[in-house]
């Protein structure tokens, strides 16, 4: 299906004489722009929440006789989720900032409205995924005594596993902003509606 508009991404955008100039106000053009901050603001924060989740679980170390964070599968998981999430999330803010100041994807549209959409959708379930196995180890590490012989690292981990639900929150919010351009784009043959 060939889209309506002219291209966006490194396509010839002159105007044949036969078609005038497409018309774009400057309200939708500060719409776009505002749109684009909003995913970047989203993309930062899920970036942060996750980074900070890894850090807080790679860091849960505290002696010789203290329980580790590595001898527990699931909070290996918590740290891999996290961290691929913090990799790609950082990823998709270059792409933002590409895309906010060249006005144009960092890959071809329709890659890069699909790609956007299916990794953020699937991240945000890894994500969540890590955080709700997380907190089924921390209860039983809780109903045992773990917790009570070394408390530090049970609110570390919560901690922790805290913060990978708030990444969780922010990717989803970002899957729907992105789900909004792919819907736009199915309708209009454009990311957005201008």
């Amino acid at each position: 299906m060939r889209s309506p508009q002219p291209l966006r991404n490194g396509g010839d955008n002159s105007c044949s004489p036969s078609q005038p100039p497409r018309f774009q106000s400057t309200v939708a053009e500060h719409k776009l722009r505002r749109f684009n901050l909003l995913i970047l603001v989203f993309r930062l924060a899920s970036f942060s929440f996750s980074l900070a989740a890894s850090v807080f679980m790679l860091t849960n170390t505290r002696g010789s006789d203290s329980p580790h964070w590595y001898h527990y599968d699931t909070f290996r998981f918590v740290v891999a989720a996290n961290a691929i999430a913090a990799v790609y999330s950082m990823f998709e803010m270059g792409a933002s900032v590409w895309e906010i100041s060249r006005g144009a994807t960092l890959f071809p549209e329709v890659l890069q409205i699909w790609f956007d959409f299916g990794h953020d959708q699937v991240l945000a379930y890894l994500v969540l995924s890590a955080s709700a196995a997380g907190t089924a180890m921390a209860r039983t590490l809780k109903e045992m005594d773990t917790c009570r012989a070394s408390s530090a690292f049970c609110v570390q981990t919560e901690i922790a596993i805290a913060l990978g639900y708030v990444a969780f929150v922010f990717l989803g919010l970002t899957s729907l902003l992105t789900g909004f351009r792919v819907v736009c784009f199915i309708i209009n043959g454009s990311r957005f509606h201008l």
